[in-house]
């Protein structure tokens, strides 16, 4: 499916917001990647006490007095808050209709876990409202009076990029007039963990920055993380972070977890989301990638890197840093680009060992030109999207 503009428009992102491993708060998160550190601390299984500890990118206690207990729920509504605020800031004035696009993958898995773990499943109404995927949604309707579509979108690790082509086609099609669009992840339970682990892709036994090596050599896979990210899309934005030219999605219909190695749909997508945004490879810059530091993703995305892209633009991952945030992921990724953006700043991972020769170091002060952001989501869903500096 690529993704064509019915009349070429291009969507500014006027607000962010962002929760994740480093702490509360867009900023937070900046001055987290900035450090050139995982975000990822030890933590200890309680309900295993025999178990090793693991690194885990956990988002840490915080959010709203009022918006109860769920660690999902109020990382979901304090960054739509700042993105809300952030956007309002900058002069943006909510419109008649505006929309609300919720990436999500696994959900409110804390509280699923609590309802059958605890008092033998007996639990309160009002606590089983709490597990439904349109309650966060309504209570951040509810909180703004916004009355446009609202809806939840999922493709894996690439519902972040699905989500803003979805808000983006709303925006183009005179839909809505404004988008909120947030993704939130904050599935890191132990057994969630230990089935990446057993799938020979997560990697919680070391530093995160030890065992992701994204395009270097030693990689194992992914540090773990958690993320809620958030974005006000809008065509009527005065001053903007930076604007989504267009992008497209394929699938492979191939396997469960691994990628067709052909790369035929992969190429595709790189192919028409170029296309969707009217720009030629030489015209971009860098490649914010998927980045896990597998071997199948890794191959992928160098493939695209030297023969789609032309080796024009240079590559660089955010997951040793924030860690792989699943539904989230490519959202988190994603603001730290625009972020980079209005600071002129490219936020890329340190290199630990020998690397791709366009594997950029650590920090790297931007050039001129556009950002393709990819995304490979676990079932063959393909996702890019392009970027431009406001």
């Amino acid at each position: 499916m690529s993704v064509r503009s019915m009349n070429g428009s291009q969507i500014d992102i006027s607000g962010i917001g962002a929760v994740s491993g480093y702490g509360w708060g867009a900023n937070t998160l900046w001055n987290g990647l900035a450090t050139g550190k995982a975000a990822a601390t030890l933590h200890h299984d309680r309900t295993r006490p025999e178990s090793n500890p693991v690194w885990l990118a956990k988002v840490p206690d915080g959010g709203g007095d009022g918006d109860g207990t769920s660690r999902f729920g109020r990382a979901l509504r304090g960054a739509a808050r700042e993105a809300i605020g952030d956007a309002m800031t900058r002069g943006w004035r909510p419109g008649r209709r505006v929309g609300l696009i919720h990436a999500v993958v696994l959900g409110e898995v804390d509280e699923w876990r609590h309802f059958y773990l605890r008092d033998g499943g007996e639990r309160r109404v009002r606590d089983y409202l709490t597990l439904m995927p349109s309650t966060p949604v309504s209570l951040l309707m509810q909180e703004y009076g916004f009355h446009g579509p609202a809806m939840n979108v999922s493709a894996m690790c690439a519902s972040g990029n699905a989500g803003l082509l979805t808000a983006k086609m709303w925006l183009d099609t005179g839909f809505v007039d404004d988008v909120v669009f947030v993704a939130t992840d904050l599935s890191l339970t132990p057994e969630n963990v230990d089935h990446f682990v057993e799938l020979g892709v997560g990697v919680v036994d070391m530093e995160p920055q030890e065992g992701c090596r994204p395009f270097q050599k030693g990689s194992r896979g992914f540090g773990m993380g958690e993320a809620a990210t958030a974005f006000v899309l809008s065509a009527r934005s005065s001053a903007s972070y930076a604007r989504v030219l267009g992008g497209s999605m394929t699938h492979d219909a191939f396997h469960a977890t691994s990628i067709d190695p052909s790369l035929t749909q992969v190429r595709a997508c790189f192919e028409d989301a170029l296309a969707d945004a009217g720009v030629v490879p030489a015209q971009v810059r860098y490649l914010n990638a998927h980045g896990p530091g597998t071997a199948q993703c890794d191959a992928a995305e160098t493939a695209m890197l030297e023969t789609v892209l032309r080796s024009n633009a240079q590559v660089y991952s955010v997951k040793p840093l924030t860690g792989h945030c699943q539904g989230a992921a490519s959202a988190i990724e994603t603001i730290s680009a625009v972020m980079g953006f209005e600071r002129g700043i490219v936020p890329a991972a340190p290199q630990v060992s020998e690397a791709h020769p366009l594997l950029l170091d650590g920090f790297t002060p931007a050039e001129p030109g556009l950002t393709v952001k990819s995304s490979l989501g676990m079932g063959g869903h393909n996702s890019v999207i392009v970027l431009a500096p406001a």
